[in-house]
């Protein structure tokens, strides 16, 4: 009998911490980035998230109102997701990295083995 409560409490203690995991932080919502040129929604698309483009103040370098990245990110701490995103509309792959706040966020994204990388910060909108 006392194994098999030894064994509920760590098949329980399991599952709390691979839920933990999966929870992970929360990237959805609308958010204003940093330099002001652009508002994205992110929210869940299939097992990955999409942040759309809602709004674009200068459209001059190829930014446009419905450009969506899908991010195929995992959850690696309470703060920090990583994986990869696609960029539909270069038709490009970034390695992304992503520190989720409740209120801000950074993004980080690279190609060509991490040798091109763009950071950005964001802002959530209320």
């Amino acid at each position: 009998m006392k194994s098999v409560v030894v064994a509920g409490v760590l098949v329980a203690g399991s599952i709390l911490s691979i839920s933990g995991a999966i929870a992970g932080p929360d990237p959805t919502g609308v958010w204003n980035r940093g330099d002001g040129n652009a508002r994205v929604r992110v929210e869940p698309c299939g097992s990955d998230f999409c942040a759309t483009n809602i709004w674009v103040k200068d459209t001059s370098k190829g930014e446009d109102v419905g450009d969506v990245l899908v991010m195929k990110v995992k959850p690696k701490s309470d703060t920090h997701m990583s994986g990869e995103a696609f960029d539909r509309k270069r038709a490009l792959t970034y390695a992304m990295n992503m520190q989720v706040e409740t209120d801000t966020m950074s993004t980080k994204g690279c190609v060509v083995a991490g040798m091109i990388c763009q950071t950005a910060t964001w802002t959530r909108v209320r």
